[in-house]
């Protein structure tokens, strides 16, 4: 499908990473088949799907960050719709892949240095937001290990960082993030989670 205009060239890039990786990719439940489904629906956009510009809906990339055991995960309360919820955001020009993208969002919003991404994702969610006028995020998730002693650094879009252990996350939580754990933890079990560029 050709370039819509504004769309920056790297889209392309990215748009058949994500293709490729949820084309290939064994969901962790039935609602992550559905979403990974609508979201691959989503694609057939083109290029434009892994933008903000394209207003029906977007593909964005988050991360559960775990510490080096699994024993608490990092979550923030996010500045602007004041729950608790993983670290994440929209993809830019300069990301390639959707693992990439998690990645660097995870690094500036938690602050921490070193952290390790499993690039296989654990979750798809689909959801409203107030972005653009309203639009829906089809956001693709990942498990990310923070290093040993990680200290975290609040950044300009969450009120406040937090670790709490797994069955015990905090509220008001965003739908959605719970379900993040038990994908995330076996994803800790399965496979040293690694550095993505």
């Amino acid at each position: 499908m050709g370039r819509v205009s504004g769309t920056p060239p790297s889209a392309a890039v990215l748009h058949a990473d994500v293709t490729a990786l949820l084309t290939g990719w064994t969901p962790t439940s039935p609602a992550a088949a559905e979403a990974r489904d609508r979201t691959l629906t989503l694609l057939a956009a083109g290029p434009v799907a892994v933008t903000r510009a394209h207003r029906p809906g977007h593909v964005t990339a988050s991360a559960l960050i775990m510490d080096p055991g699994g024993g608490r995960v990092l979550l923030c309360l996010h500045g602007k719709f004041h729950r608790w919820v993983q670290l994440g955001g929209h993809c830019e020009p300069e990301d390639h892949t959707l693992a990439g993208a998690a990645l660097r969002e995870a690094t500036e919003e938690s602050g921490i240095a070193g952290l390790r991404i499993d690039p296989v994702p654990i979750d798809v969610d689909i959801h409203p937001v107030a972005c653009q006028g309203g639009s829906l995020h089809y956001d693709i998730r990942f498990a990310v290990l923070a290093p040993a002693g990680a200290v975290e650094r609040v950044s300009p879009e969450s009120t406040a960082l937090g670790w709490f252990p797994p069955d015990e996350l905090p509220e008001p939580l965003a739908g959605g993030t719970r379900q993040l754990v038990a994908p995330a933890l076996a994803a800790l079990r399965r496979s040293p989670l690694r550095h993505v560029p």
